[in-house]
C-alpha cells in the first residue's frame, strides 16, 4: 500500500518524490525530478512538469500546469484553471529549452484565484491573494490583495484569508498585520 493516492487514469514519471498522504486525482501527469511534499491534493487534469518543487499542504484545483521555473512552498493554493507561464518571449520556431525559464516563486500560504494568470520571473508573497482572473506581471508583496489586469494591489488580507480594514487588525482571528 502507498503512502500517497494516484488515480489510475493519471500518470506518474520515474524519478518523482511524493510526499506522505499527497492525492493526485483523475487525468494527471506528474513528470520526472517532480519534488512534492506531505498532504497535497491535485484535482484533475493538473500538470506537473520536470524538476517542479511543491511544499506541503498544497492544494491545486483542476485544469492547471506548473511548469518547470516555478515553486510553490508550503500551503499554495491554485485557483482552477489558473495559468503560470515560464518564458516571456516564447517562440515555436526558436525553442529556448529550460536555460531559458524565468524562475516563478509562490512564497508560503499564497493563493492565486481561478483563472488568474501569473507571467514568470516573478515572486508572489507570503499569504498573498491573487483575485480571480487577475493577471500577475510584478512581485506581489506579503499578505497583500491583488485584483484585475494588470494586477494591482487593493488592500491586505490575513493568513486566515480575510480581508483586512484600515487598523489591519482582522476580525476573525483578531490578528494584527505588522508591514
Amino acid at each position: 500500500m502507498s503512502a500517497y493516492y494516484v488515480h489510475e487514469s493519471s500518470y506518474i514519471d520515474e524519478d518523482v518524490i511524493i510526499g506522505e498522504g499527497t492525492k493526485v486525482w483523475h487525468f494527471s501527469h506528474i513528470q520526472s525530478g517532480a519534488v512534492i511534499g506531505k498532504n497535497c491534493s491535485f484535482g484533475q487534469n493538473v500538470n506537473i512538469s520536470n524538476n517542479v518543487r511543491i511544499g506541503n499542504g498544497v492544494k491545486v484545483q483542476n485544469n492547471v500546469s506548473i511548469y518547470e521555473g516555478v515553486e510553490l512552498e508550503d500551503y499554495v493554493f491554485c485557483g482552477p484553471s489558473m495559468v503560470f507561464t515560464n518564458d516571456t518571449t516564447p517562440r515555436a520556431k526558436y525553442p529556448k529549452g529550460n536555460a531559458g525559464y524565468k524562475k516563478t516563486i509562490l512564497r508560503e500560504g499564497a493563493t492565486v484565484g481561478a483563472n488568474a494568470t501569473i507571467v514568470c520571473g516573478h515572486t508572489i508573497g507570503k499569504w498573498a491573494m491573487i483575485a480571480a482572473g487577475a493577471v500577475v506581471t510584478k512581485d506581489i508583496p506579503d499578505y497583500a490583495l491583488v485584483a484585475g489586469v494588470p494586477a494591482r494591489q487593493i488592500g491586505w488580507v490575513c493568513e486566515c484569508g480575510e480581508v483586512l480594514s484600515d487598523n489591519l487588525i482582522c476580525p476573525v482571528c483578531g490578528k494584527k498585520l505588522e508591514r
